[in-house]
């Protein structure tokens, strides 16, 4: 396949929005051929890791703290638990909720795809150097505290870590 950017008009080359699209759309390939290298998505990536950060959870706040929309979560969970990732328990507050929680394949699977993701990492932002890598993700996530910011109150579906 041709490089893309050769056909690209000049004048969109040096355009932010231009190139941080392009980037991410590298990011979200590398990072999803990595993690279906192990079987799994990014939803399942973000699932296991909110469920190790926070610990057990109703699917409802794992939702909110992970970014996966409640229409997508359902399957999340559903294909974690098929494969012993995570566990279901009834609230004992609340018998109509569930209580999902990460199992011990669930932590080694995580371990993996946390693995896979710093290589992703690596790949991505192979010509940079450790301080110029620092910068970078420093500038993105201020970029992005600004818009999160502006644009609270949105419905936002997360791409992938």
């Amino acid at each position: 396949m041709e490089n893309p950017s050769e056909e690209t008009p000049a004048s969109w080359k040096s355009l932010p929005s231009w190139l941080l699209t392009r980037a991410a759309g590298h990011a979200h390939r590398l990072v999803a051929d990595g993690f279906s290298s192990l079987q799994a998505t990014g939803y399942q990536y973000r699932l296991l890791a909110t469920l190790e950060e926070f610990g057990p959870a109703s699917q409802a706040a794992l939702g909110r703290r992970s970014g996966i929309h409640v229409s997508d979560m359902v399957a999340t969970i559903n294909e974690a638990a098929d494969r012993k990732l995570v566990e279901r328990a009834s609230d004992p507050t609340d018998r109509r909720r569930n209580i999902i929680s990460l199992t011990a394949a669930g932590k080694r699977q995580l371990w993996q795809l946390e693995k896979q993701l710093a290589e992703s990492q690596d790949e991505l932002l192979a010509p940079l150097s450790q301080e110029e890598r620092q910068r970078l993700t420093e500038l993105l996530s201020r970029l992005l505290d600004h818009h999160d910011h502006h644009d609270a109150g949105r419905e936002n579906r997360l791409p992938l870590p």
